[in-house]
């Protein structure tokens, strides 16, 4: 019920019970000898028409930030787990994938929570900057430039934007990537050709943890990562098609206004 109809119900009720109190109230008289001449009718009442609710302002909508802001379920560890020399040599390969990484490109599927899917081509460039572009019907756009992270809704025309440092991402994009000095390392798993490895950043600033899901075969590969929010909803991105020897333009990284006169950088 929208809070127009609801003022409208309490006043009709409360018109209502006035008029019942004062009914029950109003003391029995004797009979009048004297005819009583009829009571005036009283104007009706007509019922209050409840205004329609307005929608929220354009620059009210968020985009869906599903898995890319640092809002995400915090570890209920605050050491990580204590890795023994196999662990800590995985740890070392996989954080050294990332250390390597210069240029990467491919596409994505995204699955929520809800089991939706969202399917799109992505660019990475270390350090610090990545694009994630949605494919139709979705129509949004998701960039960081090395600094800031924006979630871009060019239907809504509106955006999020979050510090890169206050998201997941940072340990594995930054200038010199060292997942064992910089991250809390809460799960580390390998099975015949994939290496699981879960981790948020040490700082206390830095909400938020991910898992890494790496091939093994042919060679070491980033497949996919999931990130949890704080109700526990997994965001799962898969990725492939992976190329690495392209050297992507800095332009796809640039954070561009919304508007009319937006032009996309590919």
């Amino acid at each position: 019920m929208t809070t127009s109809r609801c003022a409208a119900t309490v006043i009709v009720m409360a018109i209502f019970a006035s008029t019942a109190m004062a009914q029950t109230a109003a003391p029995a008289t004797a009979p009048s000898t004297t005819p009583t001449p009829p009571a005036a009718a009283k104007p009706s009442i007509a019922p209050t028409t409840p205004a329609a609710p307005q929608a929220p302002a354009a620059a009210d909508v968020k985009p869906n930030v599903d898995g890319w802001s640092g809002e995400v379920a915090p570890s209920k560890s605050t050491k990580g787990i204590a890795l023994d020399d196999n662990q800590t040599k995985l740890v070392e390969t996989v954080s050294g994938y990332f250390a390597e990484l210069q240029n990467l490109k491919g596409a994505f599927v995204q699955i929520g929570a809800d089991n939706k899917r969202m399917r799109g081509k992505f660019f990475v460039k270390r350090p610090g900057r990545f694009r994630f572009d949605y494919s139709l019907p979705s129509r949004q756009v998701i960039v960081s430039d090395g600094k800031s992270l924006a979630i871009q809704d060019l239907d809504l025309n509106n955006e999020d934007r979050v510090s890169l440092d206050d998201t997941p991402f940072r340990l594995l994009l930054r200038q010199d990537v060292n997942l064992l000095r910089d991250a809390q390392i809460n799960e580390v798993q390998q099975s015949a050709d994939v290496i699981v490895l879960g981790l948020q950043d040490k700082s206390p600033d830095t909400p938020g943890k991910i898992r890494l899901y790496m091939v093994t075969k042919p060679a070491l590969e980033l497949k996919e990562w999931v990130t949890t929010d704080a109700q526990g909803l997994e965001t799962r991105v898969e990725v492939s098609n992976l190329v690495k020897t392209e050297e992507l333009d800095l332009k796809l990284f640039q954070i561009q206004q919304l508007g009319a006169h937006r032009n996309s950088p590919n």
